[in-house]
């Protein structure tokens, strides 16, 4: 079933349900989840739950890893190959929440997010939204596009390329591994895995003019069973990275 927006009377409510494909409406279900504006921000809520999930690129979580999270020597911007003089052009093919898309454009490169679920999609959206309207966060918003699409779909139809390709797939590892914060975890089973990850590497090479960049749990196997031309290995999570395809 289709997550609905809770509609509120704004302009704004349905603008958002209509760009993303979002039912509207008139009241909170009796269960599952739905989307509604509280505190200035659009939220995902659970019924019987009062965790919230949202998106906030400002402050909290977002605003203090980009003063204070390491810059350029995060392992994320390390694995992509930024440099002082090099801020690459990024494809992030499975935007999720778009966090690292945001660390990535607040040290200046140039974002285009792809995401399929229209629920993130519409809460990063408002991020954005919010961001772009701060001092703080205007300039890095305006280097993050956000396109709601398959990036299989979406990559096979288009013919443009970026410096580096990231993939950062969102499904189940064998094994062990570090539970999620609640609110994400609801969230993960919401949108639901990743499960076709694996079809994403061949079109990400062959759209990558540097490299491909998968994101990966430190101990999960490599994507599509490819080894990667290198990796950068932190604590919990690893960068695999590929070299280019032609065609």
């Amino acid at each position: 079933m289709a997550v609905g927006l809770l509609a509120n009377g704004s302009d704004d409510t349905v603008a958002l349900a209509l760009r993303f494909g979002l039912p509207q409406i008139d009241v909170a279900p009796q269960q599952g989840a739905y989307l509604v504006w509280e505190d200035a921000h659009l939220a995902l809520a659970t019924v019987g739950d009062k965790t919230r999930v949202w998106v906030d690129f400002v402050g909290g979580a977002q605003g203090h890893r980009r003063k204070h999270g390491g810059g350029r020597g995060q392992p994320v911007a390390r694995a992509l190959g930024l440099k002082p003089d090099y801020n690459p052009t990024v494809l992030d093919a499975t935007a999720g929440l778009a966090r690292d898309a945001f660390v990535l454009a607040s040290l200046g490169c140039t974002l285009t997010l792809l995401e399929r679920s229209p629920v993130a999609c519409a809460l990063v959206a408002d991020g954005l939204d919010r961001a772009g309207q701060h001092p703080d966060t205007a300039n890095i918003a305006a280097r993050m596009t956000l396109i709601h699409a398959d990036a299989r779909q979406w990559l096979q139809a288009s013919t443009a390329q970026w410096d580096v390709v990231f993939v950062d797939p969102m499904f189940p590892e064998p094994g062990k591994r570090a539970k999620p914060k609640k609110e994400m975890a609801a969230f993960q089973a919401l949108i639901g895995g990743d499960e076709d990850a694996d079809a994403l590497l061949d079109l990400a090479r062959r759209h990558a003019t540097r490299r491909v960049v998968v994101k990966r749990p430190r101990i999960a196997p490599w994507l599509a069973g490819e080894k990667p031309a290198f990796a950068f290995d932190g604590e919990s999570t690893r960068f695999d990275a590929y070299l280019p395809i032609a065609g």
